[in-house]
């Protein structure tokens, strides 16, 4: 059946894919895995604690019952935190002292998928090994907890507060002034979002806030800039900020509606902490997809890059074994060690505006301080994934970087789940970005059969 566990926790079609016996089952492996491993230390409560929050999926209520039900029914009481974003359980994992977080979400995916994620003792993701691992006790025998052994549940509602004073806090100064326009994806920010902002001083005009279970990322969010662009155009806004159904990750547009991808967002920010002392070892974490524009904008600037396989845990493997506090992806998933465990698309936000309002330059401005080279990448489907290194496509790639030269970059980069392998260049111009990958595929479709 292949593993389990993808890139960002169990995902598939809510109901089909992840049903309710499945999460059931997970949430019970996962206790007696964390458990085991030592993570259920002594916190001051009989019982383990959980905390669990979910996006406003219509499926994530009945997998927030099975998951609820799988944890007290393994003895670990459960504190239900509602629908929040995914970095605001994670800090409540922390905050709380829990020992396990649950988070249910399918993050930028339609609403009929959903997933779970688990979060460890502080809020961290968990490592291949301790997921392998909890995929291994499905369904395995267990002696169960009776009477006063089994968890108690209650709600928790209130804390989403607790994440909003934790985010205004890590910010220097207010942002009166700035008229801004925050598209929610009628997701897990829909809330907690808008109201940080206006507390933060802001001007907000909220868009895809009217979650209905059904219409997360429909049209909207960080996936879907279009409406975005339009409404900051029409306003007369300073900017826009986009996020996606977790708010793990955000993007923004300027004034005149131009996008400013995950990647102009880390050097804005990475100026503004290197310009204050502020970045650890004037260093950013970025993953192999990040444009080569960003790497030559922070060579420019005395900034050292350090790159990743694709996926934010890999950023985030990387900065805790260093001790970096800057990292994230091209996507918007941008990780702000000092004061998130994970990506955080508010806590993104409110540190790009905060530059914004300290320097009085527009966010257009800002960007400037990045080009990003022309970038073309082609999913070549159909393909073995398997022969991403055979000798034809290998020799091919080195002639394309050759012509290339240090004005661009070639990436061959194979599914993780699916017979298909990707194709991405960077050229000085498109037409030649655009050649190039074009040759490259068709060379994936005949070496990779």
């Amino acid at each position: 059946m292949g593993r389990l566990f993808g890139t960002d926790g169990v995902r598939g079609v809510a109901g089909r894919d992840l049903t309710a016996e499945l999460a059931m089952d997970l949430s019970v492996a996962a206790a007696h895995v964390l458990g085991d491993a030592g993570a259920f230390t002594a916190t001051g409560h009989k019982r383990p604690v959980a905390v669990v929050g979910r996006d406003p999926r219509a499926s994530g209520e009945f997998l927030e019952a099975a998951v609820v039900a799988g944890l007290a029914s393994s003895g670990v009481d459960v504190l239900r935190l509602g629908v929040l974003p995914t970095p605001a359980v994670a800090h409540l994992t922390a905050a709380l002292g829990a020992d396990l977080g649950v988070m249910l979400s399918a993050s930028h995916n339609p609403a009929p998928d959903n997933g779970i994620k688990f979060l460890a003792r502080g809020g961290f993701k968990l490592s291949d090994t301790v997921e392998d691992e909890i995929e291994r006790r499905l369904g395995e025998r267990w002696e169960r907890p009776v009477g006063s052994g089994v968890g108690r549940v209650r709600e928790a509602y209130g804390e989403a507060d607790r994440y909003i004073s934790h985010l205004l806090d890590t910010v220097d100064g207010r942002l009166d002034g700035l008229n801004i326009v925050v598209d929610c994806a009628n997701g897990a920010a829909s809330v907690v979002a808008p109201e940080a902002l206006l507390r933060a001083g802001a001007q907000v005009e909220a868009i895809g806030a009217r979650p209905d279970g059904l219409n997360i990322n429909a049209g909207c969010g960080s996936t879907h800039l279009d409406k975005l662009q339009q409404v900051v155009i029409s306003r007369g806004a300073d900017l826009g900020i986009a996020y996606d159904g977790d708010a793990d990750r955000c993007l923004a547009v300027d004034h005149k509606g131009t996008v400013i991808d995950g990647d102009q967002i880390m050097a804005i920010l990475a100026l503004a902490m290197h310009a204050e002392g502020r970045l650890t070892r004037d260093t950013v974490v970025a993953t192999v997809m990040s444009n080569l524009g960003f790497k030559l904008a922070m060579r420019e600037a005395g900034i050292n890059v350090i790159q990743t396989a694709v996926g934010d845990r890999y950023v985030l493997e990387a900065m805790k074994a260093e001790g970096y506090n800057l990292g994230g992806e091209q996507s918007g998933h941008v990780i702000l060690l000092d004061h998130a465990t994970t990506g955080d698309g508010l806590l993104t936000s409110l540190h790009l505006l905060s530059v914004v309002a300290r320097t009085g330059r527009s966010l257009r401005d800002l960007a400037s301080v990045m080009t990003a080279l022309p970038q073309i990448l082609i999913n070549v489907k159909d393909v073995d994934r398997g022969k991403a290194a055979a000798p034809q496509l290998s020799e091919a790639v080195a002639a394309a970087e050759a012509e290339l030269g240090e004005t661009g970059r070639v990436l061959i980069r194979p599914s993780g789940t699916e017979p298909m392998i990707r194709v991405m260049v960077e050229a000085s111009s498109e037409e030649q970005a655009s050649r190039v990958a074009g040759q490259l595929a068709d060379v994936v479709r005949t070496a990779c059969v």
